[in-house]
């Protein structure tokens, strides 16, 4: 029997990899482009929409150690990632086009899988099926899940940064270099000092918007990913101290601290294209283009994209999932991504990989994998699958979903070292696993 995954974005092809790998026959249904989403800008396979950045790659660092979970449980995509990996400093940042296009290279090549491009409209009856067709899931798809949970759906918004052009910024005045010179200086910094940042502010606050469709008006903001504008609106200085913090981002011709600090990050492996961190936005193009050649350094950059907002869907998961991913209505219907409610790059690729390997644990008459909340996959499971959880929202990993752990008292104060003994535990724990398994 086949499996049928609908959704070839981050986690429905990994599933499908893991799946094939072993042998067992899918089905992947991917609806672009034949049905388009208003983010996507490709029809590849597993296409970064928003950021090109996975976050931290170290180990103490909450995604970081989800990353080395991945590897140890011999993760597809992030084989992948590491292969197209750009410079950023201690983050995996990737060349987001390369990447896509191996990924869609692996599913295409292998024997195991079959690439349907076309929109399911309802979930398949009577037979294997992984849901992993993310935030932006069709309406028709949508409403056929709202049936079969007998809930409704979640809204919140995700927002795009801008893309400029390397050669288009004066490098007169913008600096490489990483915060406090860890690693390579792989950032572009666009320096401030006070009077240019209170003007910057000012077109930010004053910039026109991008009016919201009636059906989204009801939607909401995920944390994680606000809007500059929306950040903005919170104060003057909580840009200063959010995505635009200048500590430890040292101009080495001027030796000193700046007022406000833009910082671009590489996009593509030819290093020829850098986005905005942090610069997220609703504002409409004309109004984008005013405050991007105001920030010094950037007079005359040429963007390449404008940031753009959509709404993201995900499903009431506590009320829905055991954390195995599968539903606690039927055993062989599984969800992946961030339509569960995982919010990240990383953990919906860490989602999918957990639902095909107990997809195939299933239908091999296997117990399912129950990761411990000792680790950061399972802690998140566990967090997603909890149906004690009365206001949920989406979650990306953090050290609060995992088990605690006791240091001395003199000792409890003592962050890093919290850290590495909670990911070395983490470590520990998934290879005692993998060893029974």
């Amino acid at each position: 029997m086949k499996v049928i995954i609908i959704g070839a974005g981050l986690a429905g092809s990994e599933a499908a990899l893991q799946l094939a790998k072993q042998n067992i026959k899918v089905k992947l249904y991917e609806m672009r482009p034949v049905k388009t989403t208003g983010a996507h800008v490709s029809e590849n396979c597993a296409e970064f929409v928003c950021s090109n950045s996975l976050g931290s790659a170290d180990i103490t660092n909450a995604s970081g150690l989800l990353k080395h979970e991945m590897e140890l449980l011999g993760g597809e995509l992030i084989k992948v990632a590491y292969e197209y990996r750009v410079p950023a400093g201690n983050a995996l940042a990737i060349d987001r086009v390369g990447f896509s296009k191996k990924v869609t290279e692996l599913v295409e090549n292998s024997e195991n899988i079959e690439l349907i491009r076309e929109e399911l409209t309802e979930i398949p009856k009577d037979m294997p099926v992984i849901i992993a067709s993310g935030p932006l899931t069709s309406d028709s798809l949508a409403n056929s899940v709202k049936d079969f949970t007998k809930t409704e759906h979640l809204h919140f918004f995700d927002a795009i940064a801008p893309i400029v052009e390397k050669d288009s910024i004066n490098f007169d005045v913008a600096f490489w270099a990483s915060r406090y010179d860890k690693g390579e200086a792989s950032y572009i910094n666009c320096p401030m000092d006070k009077e240019q940042y209170e003007n910057f502010y000012k077109i930010l606050t004053t910039a026109e918007r991008i009016e919201l469709k009636e059906f989204e008006k009801n939607a909401k903001f995920f944390e994680s990913c606000l809007p500059v504008e929306v950040l903005a609106s919170r104060g003057v200085d909580t840009l200063r101290f959010g995505p635009m913090k200048p500590v430890g981002l040292i101009d080495k011709r001027t030796n000193k601290e700046n007022w406000a600090v833009v910082q671009l990050r590489q996009d593509d492996a030819a290093k020829s294209l850098f986005n905005l961190v942090g610069f997220q936005t609703n504002l409409k193009w004309g109004a984008q283009k005013e405050l991007i050649h105001s920030i010094p350094g950037l007079e005359n950059a040429n963007i390449v994209r404008y940031g753009v907002m959509h709404r993201n869907t995900f499903i009431n998961s506590p009320q829905v999932l055991n954390a195995t991913l599968n539903t606690r209505q039927r055993e062989n219907l599984f969800f992946a991504g961030q339509i569960t409610g995982v919010e990240g790059y990383t953990e919906s690729i860490a989602t999918g990989m957990l639902a095909g390997l107990n997809m195939a644990k299933l239908l091999k008459n296997e117990s399912l994998i129950t990761l411990p909340q000792e680790t950061m996959l399972g802690a998140l499971c566990k967090y997603i699958s909890s149906s004690e959880l009365k206001h949920f929202q989406p979650m990306n990993s953090n050290w609060a979903v995992v088990s605690p752990i006791e240091l001395p008292k003199k000792e409890r104060k003592n962050k890093k070292l919290k850290n590495e003994l909670l990911a070395n535990r983490s470590i520990e724990t998934l290879k005692g696993i993998l060893c029974s398994i």
